[in-house]
């Protein structure tokens, strides 16, 4: 496609029907913070796919989160589980 005069390749996004994330928290609402380089890949996926399934450290109560450090909104949650103490840690 042709933008401000410019030949640009344009490609068509590829959806995806399920993400299966991790964070390091979330509050009961879906909001996500993460820690490290999960910062990097997850927040972009929990927005790109159908229903997106988030493996969390700690569920906390709605506001518990500093809203500077929410990483993925919880429109974008569908499932929440909690890690079990001692699950290895992948």
């Amino acid at each position: 496609r042709i933008f401000n005069g410019r030949k640009y390749i344009l490609e068509k996004a590829l959806p995806a029907d399920f993400s299966l994330i991790r964070a390091n928290k979330s509050d009961t609402f879906g909001n996500l913070e993460y820690i490290g380089t999960s910062r990097a890949f997850n927040p972009a996926m929990a927005t790109a796919s159908k229903i997106t399934i988030a493996e969390v450290n700690e569920i906390v109560e709605l506001g518990e989160i500093d809203p500077e450090k929410i990483g993925t909104p919880g429109v974008y949650v569908n499932r929440i589980v909690k890690r079990k103490p001692g699950d290895p840690y992948p």
